[in-house]
């Protein structure tokens, strides 16, 4: 395993971990991996997310499950940016383009679909 390279942050950073099932199809994972690739994603949803003051956003896939990782300014406000996210140009389109891979209504926020987890170790100090 090569793992990932990570950029460095300034000061201390908030880290949200969240997952969500989707479709259990080959078909629709391959094509859901495809609208979250670089060639693919949909600029003005990820200029959004970086409005908000969200400074990275992690994807991994493993089977139909997904695991969100996110990097925050320690000020950060879950609520408040999610709130802010819903009304940004194309998140509602975006929200209900990917309801079709994730099971769920298409006029669900991405707040109401995705399942924080709870973190139970790390490298303690």
């Amino acid at each position: 395993m090569e793992g990932y390279v990570q950029r460095l942050s300034e000061g201390k950073i908030k880290r949200y971990v969240q997952y969500l099932d989707i479709s259990d199809d080959p078909a629709l994972i391959a094509e859901y991996r495809k609208w979250h690739s670089e060639a693919h994603h949909w600029k003005e949803v990820r200029d959004g997310i970086r409005e908000v003051g969200i400074l990275e956003m992690e994807l991994y896939l493993i089977g139909n499950h997904l695991t969100m990782i996110v990097d925050t300014p320690a000020d950060f406000s879950w609520q408040e940016a999610m709130d802010r996210l819903a009304t940004l140009p194309r998140q509602a389109e975006w929200e209900a383009f990917v309801a079709k891979f994730q099971g769920c209504s298409a006029n669900a926020r991405s707040d109401e679909k995705w399942q924080p987890m709870e973190r139970i170790f790390r490298l303690y100090d």
